[in-house]
């Protein structure tokens, strides 16, 4: 028999092509990032290209010298973390090539809010929250950090300390007061 009938089939790693992506970019829309963004995923990037698949690749190499691969854990094993690595290998790389790099820094001591604001706001119930607006691939919502692209940013865009702004919630409309706007000192004022 042909071992094309008695193979597995691979589809389950292939269908999960997207599995560690962050959430897709809105058509013609740019990929917002801070500079400090950009070069954790960049550091990640390399790490992954001239530390640990060189290492998985030398394991899967000694692995299939070892002869029969069918069950051999280690050679599975390390094809199988070699895809995955090679995947977010080919994710960050798009995406570094579609970020553009904007410092929030340049708008360090005004009141409107941009990209890479620190905003606090107070809804019409009193409730007080910050949230820092981010790209897409480095917010961290457990971090108080939202996406440009989200609801809430897109509401507090270019308003200024004192605005009301309307958000649409799923409960509905809620009014929210921009109460104090934040940027990052440019590095020539940090200590």
């Amino acid at each position: 028999m042909s071992k094309a009938f008695t193979r597995k089939s691979d589809q389950g790693d292939q269908g999960d092509e997207d599995e560690d992506a962050s959430p897709a970019l809105p058509s013609g829309s740019k990929n917002y990032i801070t500079p400090l963004g950009y070069a954790r995923m960049r550091e990640e990037l390399l790490s992954l290209i001239d530390d640990e698949r060189p290492k998985v690749v030398e394991i899967v190499h000694w692995a299939a010298s070892n002869g029969d691969r069918s069950e051999n854990g280690d050679y599975i094993y390390g094809k199988k973390r070699l895809r995955e690595i090679d995947r977010r290998i080919r994710f960050l790389t798009k995406r570094l090539e579609l970020a553009v790099v904007s410092d929030p820094s340049l708008h360090h001591g005004r009141d409107q809010v941009f990209f890479g604001a620190t905003v606090s706001y107070e809804d019409q119930e009193g409730s007080a929250n910050t949230i820092t607006i981010l790209g897409i691939d480095e917010a961290d919502s457990l971090n108080a950090q939202v996406s440009w692209v989200s609801p809430i940013a897109q509401a507090l865009l270019k308003s200024h300390v004192g605005d009301v702004v309307k958000l649409q919630t799923p409960k509905g409309w809620l009014e929210i007061e921009v109460m104090k706007v934040v940027y990052p000192a440019p590095a020539s004022q940090q200590p």
